[in-house]
């Protein structure tokens, strides 16, 4: 049975390869055919304060815009939710078609509906809640994140030769992220799930932040707790996590520290022998999804046909990709 599941879990890998190198090849051949011109249409993109991956979606949402042919403003980064409602309230009354939403806090979404008024939203990066949704109107585009982490503990579990039992540390993204939640909850499921007997010897949060995670990381190795893995919400904080290890002398190719996003900083820790693993999220393939979703709500009130598209019209999916030493060059 579980020979049949590796299998199965291969031809995903795969195949989610093929769709997003060919996702991001398509991105030189600007809307491409079956696409809706963006030709009059505008939108407008507001986030929370910047970190590397908003800022990469940031960029990918103006360039897949501008090369679609619509037109984009971007919001000054939000440091509040009122500070956000402010911004598609006025957004609501200048005349724009259509909103793509990062929002500072995903429980507050209904806020964001209400001042939004008419317009539809395309929320992104951080997910609300299903009953948040409505097809063709609120509607959500990212990647899964259960796919990441679970692809982070086969991974874990597969290098340490599938031990019955192991000694885990995880460090979470902001407290109350769905990415947060979701990836560290899909991680302990996946281990539940093989009947894997884990010790979460060190669970704690770091705010996606390298500096963070490394002090967060430099406490606990003081306790001199034995660990077997590191597994981190994203690439940020495993890159913190690697450099408190490396200065107190632990060897990263023993001890596997993994994380999300395959950032140019996750990547070339991997080059480098620091991370061992991360799980690509395509910040292009987000923002250009967001744009073509953004545009047929806008021209034609519906997401149909748009690529990735869930049957009850709910989401928008990005593939996750799965990045070692042995196909990193290919993420650069």
């Amino acid at each position: 049975m579980f020979k049949n599941k590796s299998i199965k879990r291969i031809i995903s890998i795969v195949l989610t390869t093929i769709l997003v190198l060919g996702m991001l090849t398509g991105c030189d051949k600007g809307s491409g055919s079956g696409s809706t011109s963006g030709s009059g249409v505008k939108i407008y993109f507001t986030t929370p304060v910047l970190d590397d991956f908003k800022e990469l979606l940031l960029n990918a949402v103006k360039e897949s815009g501008d090369k679609a042919g619509a037109s984009v403003t971007i919001g000054e980064p939000c440091a509040s939710v009122d500070d956000q409602v402010a911004q598609i309230r006025e957004a609501a009354t200048s005349g724009y078609d259509v909103i793509i939403c990062n929002p500072v806090d995903s429980e507050t979404v209904l806020q964001l509906e209400v001042a939004a008024g008419n317009l539809p939203i395309v929320f992104t990066n951080s997910q609300p809640e299903e009953d948040k949704l409505e097809a063709n109107k609120y509607m959500y585009v990212g990647s899964n994140e259960i796919d990441a982490a679970s692809f982070q503990a086969e991974y874990v579990w597969n290098k340490l030769g599938k031990p019955a039992k192991m000694n885990i540390a995880i460090l979470s993204g902001q407290p109350g992220h769905p990415a947060a939640i979701a990836r560290t909850k899909g991680v302990k499921d996946y281990f539940k799930s093989n009947n894997v007997d884990v010790t979460y010897v060190f669970n704690d949060t770091a705010y996606w932040d390298t500096d963070k995670a490394y002090d967060a990381f430099l406490i606990f190795l003081k306790t001199e707790q034995p660990f077997d893995a590191v597994i981190c919400n994203n690439d940020s904080m495993a890159i913190g996590v690697v450099k408190a290890m490396k200065e107190k002398g632990y060897d990263t190719s023993k001890i596997p520290v993994v994380g999300v996003d395959a950032t140019d900083g996750g990547c070339d820790s991997i080059r480098e022998g620091g991370m061992q693993y991360t799980v690509y999220q395509s910040a292009v393939g987000q923002g250009e999804a967001a744009i073509k979703t953004a545009i047929a709500l806008a021209k034609k009130g519906s997401a149909a046909g748009v690529e990735g598209l869930t049957k009850d019209g709910l989401y928008v999916w990005v593939p996750y990709v799965p990045v070692d030493k042995s196909n990193v060059d290919s993420f650069k």
